[in-house]
């Protein structure tokens, strides 16, 4: 049942709904709850039996995307100007005087995905037989091998703080990881464990950008990459791709979009949420560009590195001609191996830029976890590129893609551009915009379908307004063959009964 605990101010649970029922039998109650909880953030913001007006009321609207017409000198002015003017009677820095926010803080958006993983997941445990495909994580347990050396880790005392910038052995291992399998050269001081690639990625964006700078950021991008450029003081750019061109930037688009005020690009292949793919040729192409803007840096977010899918190859950018010391390289454990938990990432970048990250990360969080230092040994211990272990997951990630790319093109009005990498699908679903769906009303937009397919087949996926692609939804197939089967059979089911 949904239970009371999702939202303690609503209704006793005898008046919620069982969840026994088969999605198509939903009531209008849960259906409500359901269309609610799909956009609202997390567990402890859940009413289960407010009304839905209420629960819109509270949903915090995500932050809009700016393009580079958005982003003009006069345009920039005027927005600080409108946002630095307080209210009557409110404090400067906005609100009650005692509650008031910095402004950047107040400005930024919650992660969406996090939002909606949360909210699936406090509806399955009370009961309602949602399938949740929104998280980014891989499905499998943290191999084995990975997990004896965090037990062991335990037992032999390694439980106090680590050195700030990560243990020796640890850096120098992940030397040698780039030098042998992405062709990089790095020292052990050039190297920064981080507390998750997330804070890899934030602190390399405060490293090298602030105000007055721009982070130029290929759309559909990672749900945090604009709120980290904004918390900085940034503006982020973003130059949009589509279905069509496989979601990768043209080195047209990139020329078209770079101003001397161009600080930093973020690039992320193999991609979330598209899991697209550059090939040598075209990062060489974008180098090219980069080149000619002697104060351009790249981030290049490599954590998806792994899991890819042949004839598609990996290639850092680091590697490429002249790049290597324009490059901030951010990779991790979370992914290929399975350790989303552990929270262990890393960054490589010339020295000056490490060592910025690294006095960031001395007065924010220190070091990273001693225990899952050790179990990360482990795991450049399982062989090149993670060994038969990492090449049995992907081997199922590839299969659970091709499966439901099958479905997905069978589906008329759907869109697709076959991921090479990662374990997402996005498709385009923008050809029901402007239809309704039964018990439901009209459907206008990503956000809308993802309402619509949450109360309809009870189906948790990401709108593409959190990727900067509002004509898309974002399908995680890091599930097992029999839960990714239910889901399309709901999916096509809900589909098809648009009008």
């Amino acid at each position: 049942m949904l239970s009371a605990a999702l939202a303690p101010h609503c209704a006793s649970p005898s008046a919620l709904v069982s969840a026994s029922a088969h999605p198509s039998q939903a009531s209008a109650r849960q259906a409500a709850h359901l269309r609610s909880a799909a956009m609202i953030g997390g567990a402890s913001a859940l009413p289960s039996a407010c009304p839905p007006a209420q629960l819109h009321r509270d949903l915090p609207a995500p932050t809009p995307a700016r393009t580079r017409a958005e982003t003009s000198p006069a345009a920039a002015a005027a927005a600080s100007a409108s946002a630095a003017a307080p209210a009557a009677g409110a404090d400067a820095r906005g609100g009650d005087a005692l509650t008031a926010l910095n402004p950047v803080v107040a400005g930024l958006a919650a992660s969406r995905t996090a939002q909606l993983t949360d909210a699936a997941r406090a509806l399955k445990a009370q009961g309602v037989p949602l399938i949740e495909l929104a998280a980014g994580e891989p499905d499998f347990d943290t191999p084995k091998e990975i997990v004896e050396a965090g037990v062991e880790a335990l037992r032999q005392g390694f439980t106090r703080y680590a050195p700030n910038q990560g243990n020796l052995e640890l850096r120098a291992a992940i030397c040698e990881k780039l030098k042998t399998e992405n062709g990089l050269t790095y020292a052990p001081e050039d190297v920064v464990v981080t507390n998750g690639a997330k804070q890899a990625i934030f602190q390399a964006v405060m490293a090298t950008s602030g105000p007055g700078d721009e982070v130029i950021i290929p759309a559909p991008y990672w749900v945090s990459y604009p709120e980290m450029a904004r918390l900085v003081g940034a503006t982020p750019v973003i130059l949009p791709t589509t279905t069509a061109d496989s979601f990768l930037l043209s080195p047209t688009a990139l020329h078209s979009a770079l101003s001397p005020a161009s600080r930093l690009l973020i690039l992320c292949s193999p991609s979330n949420p598209t899991g697209a793919v550059y090939s040598p040729e075209q990062l060489q192409e974008l180098a090219e560009v980069v080149a000619q803007h002697p104060r351009l840096l790249v981030l290049a977010d490599e954590i998806y590195e792994h899991i890819i899918y042949p004839p598609a190859q990996h290639v850092s950018f680091a590697a490429l001609p002249g790049m290597w010391q324009r490059t901030l390289t951010v990779n991790g454990f979370s992914k290929a191996f399975a350790m989303t938990g552990w929270r262990l990432g890393y960054l490589a970048a010339p020295k000056p830029f490490a060592a910025a990250c690294n006095r960031i990360q001395s007065q924010t969080t220190s070091g990273a976890s001693s225990i899952a230092q050790k179990a990360a040994m482990a795991a450049f211990q399982l062989g090149p590129h993670g060994g038969a272990t990492v090449a049995a997951m992907v081997d199922a990630f590839r299969r659970r893609r091709d499966m439901l790319v099958a479905r997905l093109e069978s589906i008329p009005g759907v869109k697709l551009a076959v991921p090479q990498g990662a374990f997402y699908l996005f498709p385009d679903v923008s050809s029901f915009y402007g239809r309704s769906g039964p018990g439901f009303g009209p459907i206008t937009d990503s956000e809308s379908m993802c309402r619509y397919l949450l109360e309809r087949g009870q189906v948790a996926l990401v709108p593409g307004e959190a990727f900067g692609a509002p004509e898309c939804i974002r399908i995680s197939y890091a599930a097992s063959d029999e839960v990714l089967l239910e889901a399309m059979d709901r999916i096509e089911k809900a589909i098809s009964e648009i009008e």
